[in-house]
């Protein structure tokens, strides 16, 4: 039951190429933005929609899969969990970010489609 208590699924699409960037500590990172679609009529009866843009963060293995595997306008199922953090950026303002960190992930995209042009 604990691990459904901060899970997130989402499916969509990459808004640009996998970051990968390996750390001084011998870690993996990649990073990248996702877009989800949802679609609705308003009240006039005209098709709407609605993006949400996420961020989305591997860590180690996966991270080095994800990099290799994954470009942008790829469509992609991704499995992790919601996490919130702070930073100050070089001015000394405060940030804040919401990032999905991936446990798991499916490419949907199949090869042939991935070489079409949007």
């Amino acid at each position: 039951m604990n691990s459904i208590k901060n899970s997130v699924q989402l499916i969509g699409h990459l808004g640009k190429d996998v970051e990968f960037k390996s750390l001084e500590n011998g870690n993996a990172l990649a990073k990248f933005t996702m877009a989800t679609n949802e679609f609705y009529k308003n009240n006039n009866g005209e098709k709407m929609q609605n993006t949400q843009w996420h961020n989305i963060v591997a860590w180690n293995k996966l991270a080095e899969n994800m990099s290799k595997l994954l470009s942008k306008g790829n469509e992609v199922l991704v499995r992790g969990k919601l996490v919130h953090r702070s930073y100050e950026d070089a001015n000394g303002n405060n940030k804040y970010i919401s990032e999905v960190v991936v446990n798991e992930y499916i490419k949907l995209t199949k090869k042939e489609e991935a070489d079409m042009p949007f």
